[in-house]
């Protein structure tokens, strides 16, 4: 029979942690979260291969559903709630429209959405479709919006949730960043170009400090640390690094020349250590005078 496979399972499950019990006059109750339709279900996402029908677009409209058939359902329905966070409230209406914002953009974890079928004002009922079949669906979707699945993501036990972590984190409800895969990606390759110059020159050591946390005595960052910080200085010492590179230095002092170029004062500042932070000032002093 029809089951609810575990990585649908997984993102029901995350939805539920944060959206149910959540402060706001009306949070989303597990009743109003389903995967597998009820007996008299048959046909569509919902359905497995015991309960598709003849011609089902479930299945003969994408190669990626016809591959991917199984006894596994393809589909999620989220039902209403309104929730305040970040100071603002979050209902089920705006929640689809980040949403299906996200899958215009095809943003990479969104791939694997067929469709949503939602409502933005509780009246309209429209539907986004990838294969761009269809713009509409029946009035049920006025309090519950549907998320269909490609089959063979599902079969591969591939993981739904990073793009409703995204919608979660955005909206203050979930401590995680809201950097796409690509983005991920991204800040991997930075980490490995940078981390090499780690007590080489200035850029390495300022960066070894931001990846850990620390600031320039050694101590860990408290309070206000966070990834998006970190993402912006990171992208200011990529940049210097990519100018350097295209440059041939030939001498030492032209190295430091151009390191110290591509430096903001208060990077210069964060890279002296404190044994040494007094004297440089003393020496600045004396020049000025002079």
């Amino acid at each position: 029979m029809t089951r609810a496979p575990a990585n649908l399972l997984a993102l029901r499950s995350l939805l539920l942690t944060h959206l149910d019990n959540a402060p706001g006059p009306d949070d989303l109750d597990p009743d109003e979260v389903g995967i597998v339709g009820d007996p008299a279900h048959l046909g569509g996402y919902h359905c497995g291969s015991d309960r598709v029908v003849t011609n089902d677009y479930s299945v003969v409209e994408s190669p990626r559903d016809r591959a991917g058939l199984t006894l596994d359902a393809a589909a999620l329905d989220v039902g209403q709630f309104e929730v305040r966070s970040g100071g603002r409230t979050h209902t089920m209406a705006s929640f689809s429209l980040w949403c299906v914002a996200q899958c215009v953009a095809n943003a990479a974890d969104t791939r694997d959405i067929r469709e949503i079928i939602y409502s933005p004002d509780g009246s309209t009922v429209k539907r986004w479709d990838r294969l761009g079949k269809r713009s509409t669906g029946d009035s049920s979707h006025r309090w519950h919006t549907h998320f269909s699945f490609f089959r063979d993501a599902i079969k591969a036990g591939r993981d739904q949730r990073p793009l409703f972590r995204r919608y979660l984190s955005s909206i203050g409800l979930l401590e995680d960043d809201d950097m796409t895969p690509e983005e991920h990606n991204w800040l991997a390759t930075v980490h490995k170009n940078l981390t090499v110059l780690d007590g080489r020159n200035p850029i390495g050591q300022i960066y070894t400090r931001i990846a850990e946390g620390r600031d320039d005595t050694g101590a860990p960052v408290v309070g206000n640390w966070n990834l998006q910080a970190m993402t912006k200085q990171l992208t200011a010492l990529q940049t210097t690094l990519t100018a350097l590179a295209g440059k041939d230095f030939t001498d030492e002092a032209a190295i430091i020349e151009g390191v110290l170029a591509g430096l903001t004062p208060e990077d210069i500042a964060a890279a002296i250590p404190p044994t040494i932070a007094k004297q440089v000032a003393d020496e600045l002093s004396r020049r000025l005078v002079a």
